[in-house]
């Protein structure tokens, strides 16, 4: 039996309760704007921080002890999963990630493998376990995977790109092997968020950080049915929040996902958000994280405004994708008082 969160601001609001407030956590919160990052980066390499639980723990609680958000996120990487399943991912620094091997035949999907998670994956659910002990229930625990089309633009571009031509190409000229690589990433994406829901986490984030890239007819086909499966595979166990960057037209299919939680990006306007979705299910986002080099005066004016316009229920404030480096720590912090200290009207 899981132990009463103190504070659990996050789960009332992914319930679709009453609050006085709504939650606050940013993603990327565990990374490079905190220098008590920098300190542990500047000795560990980006995998030894992923796979080691000390670190991995410690850099989860460092943003919660610095500005108590009402939710820590896992410091780990969505590329962890394709690492496990025996394609070779490394972090090459002032480039990102990096596949020496990039997927490009059936012949290379045919390597691929649906992985034993404990064997592969153990870590992270050893350093779930590590940072639910130094939360000590105080807040809830998210855990999170990229979303299987996330996941094959890397695998098959071989590193980021700004439009993922090849990986988009690949699906279009190859769509048996496209599918097959898609449908095991799901299978290891659902193995792995099931193994991190029993080691203890309160709720799980679907990151489709590429989804925008497609259009409306082709997300259905080659994302979205397999966020779909992830979705059905754990909405009875956990709440997910599902978040498709740039991925406004799909959020009427979304809502009926099952999925207790979406996220919206800056592009899309609150109002719009609330229409698109029906209003009945908890939103979760938008500020525009390169907003947060505005004057703290004007990021609070901005995120009270943002509340207002989505309203105070049904509602988690987030940035509408990750945090970036250069973000002054003073301004981070204007972000979450603006919404601890919001009061409705």
């Amino acid at each position: 039996m899981m132990s009463k969160i103190k504070n659990d601001l996050f789960l009332r609001a992914l319930k679709g309760e009453t609050v006085d407030r709504p939650p606050v956590w940013m993603m990327r919160q565990a990374g490079r704007y905190l220098p008590e990052f920098m300190e542990i980066k500047a000795k560990y390499d980006f995998f030894t921080r992923c796979q080691t639980p000390e670190l991995a723990s410690e850099i989860t609680v460092q943003p919660i002890r610095r500005y108590g958000m009402d939710a820590a996120i896992l410091f780990s990487d969505i590329l962890v999963i394709p690492q496990a399943m025996n394609i070779h991912v490394e972090m090459k620094p002032n480039v990102g990630p990096w596949l020496p091997k990039p997927i490009r035949s059936q012949k290379d999907v045919d390597e691929v493998i649906v992985p034993n998670i404990e064997e592969t994956l153990g870590y992270v659910m050893d350093a779930i376990k590590m940072t639910k002990e130094k939360l000590d229930d105080d807040i809830p625990l998210i855990g999170f995977a990229g979303s299987p089309w996330t996941i094959l633009c890397y695998c098959v571009q071989g590193q980021g790109s700004k439009n993922f031509d090849i990986a988009k190409g690949f699906c279009f000229t190859h769509p048996l092997a496209a599918h097959n690589l898609l449908q095991k990433i799901t299978d290891t994406t659902i193995l792995y968020l099931k193994e991190k829901v029993k080691a203890g986490v309160n709720a799980v984030q679907l990151f489709d950080s590429w989804g925008g890239m497609l259009s409306p007819t082709d997300y259905q086909e080659f994302s979205w049915q397999y966020m779909q499966q992830i979705i059905d595979a754990l909405k009875d166990d956990i709440p997910v929040i599902a978040f498709g960057k740039g991925c406004w037209f799909a959020l009427d299919t979304m809502a009926k996902s099952g999925a207790s939680a979406l996220g919206i990006d800056w592009t899309c306007s609150p109002r719009n958000a609330r229409y698109l979705t029906g209003g009945k299910i908890t939103l979760q986002g938008n500020f525009d994280p390169v907003r947060l080099l505005s004057p703290p005066a004007t990021i609070k004016k901005m995120v009270h405004e943002m509340i207002d316009n989505f309203g105070k229920d049904r509602y988690i404030v987030n940035l509408g994708h990750g945090i970036l480096p250069n973000i002054p720590v003073e301004n981070a912090a204007a972000f979450i008082e603006a919404v601890k200290s919001y009061k409705s009207e």
